[in-house]
Formats: structure tokens, sequence, C-alpha cells
């Protein structure tokens, strides 16, 4: 089967729960972690999650909807980004 892979990228001021309530949410949809990187630099959260999305019953847009209620919720920035457009993003 083939993957769909999106990449979830987050950045704000370090708080607690943020991993839970965002890996909460794609759970509930049957969205599989592939990889996760985070840290905590200077009190500020960055994370990149890779997630499989050829599971899920919702679409990226219904995801991006949901995860942007987080956003507003617990004050950060969430990009939600298919595999192929983040890596022509960030191509060198």
């Amino acid at each position: 089967m083939t993957k769909y892979l999106v990449f979830i990228t987050v950045i704000g001021k370090d708080r607690k729960g943020i991993i839970a309530r965002i890996s909460n949410a794609v759970f509930r949809h049957n969205i599989n972690i592939e990889d996760l990187n985070q840290k905590v630099m200077e009190g500020y959260f960055v994370m990149t999650m890779l997630v499989d999305m050829s599971d899920s019953p919702i679409t990226i847009a219904e995801l991006k909807k949901e995860l942007s209620v987080i956003e507003t919720e617990m004050g950060l920035k969430i990009q939600v980004q298919h595999e192929n457009i983040f890596q022509t993003m960030h191509r060198v």
C-alpha cells in the first residue's frame, strides 16, 4: 500500500501538553506517526512530525481544520503539508 505522507510542523512558546494534543488528534483519525522530532530552544517548542494518512477517513484539509483549533487554543503556529510540497519548499 502506498503511504500518504504529511508533515506537521509546530512552533510556539513551550508549554505542557503540545505533543499530547497533536498526537491525540492524529490518533483519533487513524493517522500513523512515522517520525517525530522535537526540541525546546530558549523557551520555544519546535516540532516536526511525519505522519501517514493512507488509512485515515479524513482529508488533509480536514486535518488542517482540526489542528487549527489546537493552534488557536494553545497559541501555536501549526503547518500541515503534503510530503511533496514540503520537499519542494525545502529543496536546496
